[in-house]
């Protein structure tokens, strides 16, 4: 078989995106007649027809294979085009990582600089979010993510990392922990600081306060968990944040392990087409080493594991 040219590829994507050859034309800036050669050439390597189309209609239909071939492509070829943008743009190897605030923040110097002995030269470019990552991934504005949230979505294949609990955090000078089975009411009335809507640990911490009908009002929400870690040592209210933020040095702030509420699931993902690049193989391999056993509870037997 010939070998398959990105041009054709593009040109049938397009087509197939816009419904029509003078919509690719457009887009791609090509006359109407290059379009339509770009296509029949392509089927001509391929053996089989792709598009239907009647002379002098506006619109094509896909045939079957041509269908077939578009749904292998989308969005994949968006996020391929994007990235390899963007690498022309900048001339310089680079790897967008979204993940977190507080996973950043807390647990990923060490990650870094186990990361940055293979690859010294390279730009670790951080986009610190809780939420769209994977939206970011698919596209093409990051090239991995590392998130509370299983995305359940084939661009995007995720492995489960570990896991980590979480514990209620309030200033020392409220006095003794509560029993764990009577946090709830014990919250009640008390000034609650949590993250912003939509993130993960907020829902989490929500739900789990709002049982027994206790009303749940946060008064200060911000965006990752050195924040409101912060906000509670200023005395500001109480809050339920990731146990590993919290060491031997906080002695203005309590805390109780909460081992009732589920534990926090931590996964690595990536653009589909970057699942084998040395830099993502190797940053994969480097969270293992150095969050699963020392921060990270390794995955069970049963655990859900996407693999790479």
């Amino acid at each position: 078989m010939a070998k398959i040219s990105l041009t054709l590829i593009q040109t049938f994507y397009q087509v197939a995106r816009h419904g029509s050859f003078s919509g690719a034309a457009r887009e791609l800036n090509l006359s109407y007649q290059s379009a339509a050669n770009h296509v029949r050439r392509l089927e001509q390597i391929l053996k089989g027809k792709l598009i239907d189309s009647e002379q002098g209609a506006k619109r094509i239909s896909l045939t079957p294979r041509g269908r077939a071939l578009y749904n292998l492509l989308h969005p994949e070829l968006d996020i391929m085009l994007e990235r390899l943008t963007k690498l022309i743009e900048n001339q310089r190897s680079s790897l967008r990582v979204g993940m977190p605030q507080a996973i950043f923040f807390y647990l990923f110097p060490k990650v870094l600089a186990r990361f940055r002995e293979s690859f010294p030269e390279m730009e670790f470019a951080v986009y610190e979010r809780d939420t769209v990552l994977a939206e970011l991934v698919k596209n093409g504005s990051l090239d991995v993510c590392i998130s509370e949230r299983y995305f359940g979505d084939p661009v995007v294949p995720q492995r489960l990392l570990g896991s980590y609990r979480l514990s209620l955090v309030y200033p020392c000078a409220w006095g003794e922990p509560p029993a764990a089975a009577d946090i709830p009411a014990w919250t009640e009335g008390r000034p609650f600081v949590t993250y912003e809507p939509g993130q993960t640990l907020r829902n989490l911490s929500v739900d789990f306060l709002a049982r027994d009908g206790v009303a749940v009002q946060p008064i200060i929400s911000t965006s990752g968990s050195s924040s409101v870690k912060r906000c509670v040592e200023e005395g500001l209210g109480f809050s339920i944040i990731p146990s590993w933020c919290i060491g031997p040095e906080d002695h203005t702030i309590a805390s109780v392990r909460l081992d009732t509420l589920p534990e926090v699931r931590v996964y690595f993902g990536s653009a589909s087409f970057l699942q084998k690049h040395p830099m993502v193989l190797k940053l994969f391999e480097d969270c293992q080493r150095e969050l699963v056993g020392p921060v990270l509870d390794p995955p069970q037997g049963g655990d859900l594991v996407r693999s790479l």
